[in-house]
């Protein structure tokens, strides 16, 4: 099961995350999702566990916990649907001059 965890405090560890989940059993993956271009933590990271049991008593345990002084939101992840992309020049449409004249 691929586990959500938000609100995590900025100095919380990859490793710190996995050992609070591998408290209730075996963890596959722990990651924290970085902002690509300052490399810091964005808050949130993902827990893979493969035993659903398992994954269902850290959720249960965990979420609305403390963790490094944040209340940590955990559940089970959904998954990822596809956006289309968004257009550059902020979707005002082709040509469009934002208002300005020249």
């Amino acid at each position: 099961m691929n586990i959500y965890v938000g609100n995590l405090s900025r100095d919380l560890t990859e490793s710190e995350l996995r050992e609070t989940f591998e408290a209730f059993g075996t963890v596959k993956s722990a990651s924290i999702i970085k902002d690509r271009y300052t490399g810091e933590s964005r808050g949130f990271g993902f827990v893979e566990m493969p035993d659903a049991a398992e994954a269902q008593a850290a959720i249960d345990a965990l979420n609305g916990k403390s963790l490094k002084g944040r209340t940590a939101t955990v559940n089970e992840a959904r998954p990822r649907t596809d956006k289309p992309r968004s257009s550059f020049g902020g979707g005002r449409g082709r040509g469009s001059t934002g208002g300005r004249r020249y």
